[in-house]
């Protein structure tokens, strides 16, 4: 029987889930499996993964072959990593405890990389967000001053109506006073 550590799709249509299975090379790829060693979200950015090291280690190391794109994914994940760091303590080059030190200080700037682009992505949308609103602020000021003119066209315009009603009411009160005060003299 030949084994493989393949992708097995779950989740719903334009959202695909997947579960990182060891199944038989003949299985269909959503068929049955030998077991379930982890999961993978290629939604996320960056696509999360999650995964049982220590079987996945087993699994490759007693010869189940990947995908490729397992492969990569095992490979981010350090697996193939510390295959490589424990065929150097079989042949002597070096003992666990360099392994194991050398593969901690890999995965610690691995971590570091990931935890970088995260905060750039971060950066990134919290300036987007102070651009747009910013520029929302501006057509808003914009908007503002554009209704402010108008207010004030229109005030202006409404004070010189009452002004000119104001002094057609004083020329009509005049006319008739100066009439009043002249028909007393004809008389």
């Amino acid at each position: 029987m030949a084994t493989k550590i393949r992708l097995q799709r779950r989740g719903r249509k334009h959202y695909a889930f997947y579960s990182i299975v060891i199944a038989d090379s003949r299985a269909p790829r959503d068929g049955k499996f030998t077991e379930k060693i982890g999961t993978y979200n290629p939604n996320t950015n960056p696509a999360t993964i999650d995964i049982n090291f220590e079987r996945a280690l087993w699994w490759v190391n007693n010869g189940a072959t990947p995908t490729d794109t397992v492969r990569n994914i095992l490979s981010s994940q350090g697996v193939y990593m510390m295959k490589h760091l424990q065929g150097g303590v079989k042949k002597g080059a070096f003992d666990e405890a360099t392994a194991q030190a050398k593969f901690d200080a890999w995965k610690a700037a691995k971590t570091n990389t990931l935890n970088g682009i995260k905060s750039a992505e971060e950066q990134a949308k919290r300036d987007a967000k102070k651009a747009r609103l910013e520029a929302e602020k501006e057509v808003n000021a914009a908007i503002a001053k554009k209704v402010a003119d108008k207010k004030a066209a229109e005030a202006l315009a409404k004070a010189e109506a009452e002004a000119a009603a104001a002094a057609e009411n004083a020329e009509a009160t005049e006319a008739p006073a100066e009439e009043a005060t002249e028909a007393p003299a004809e008389a």
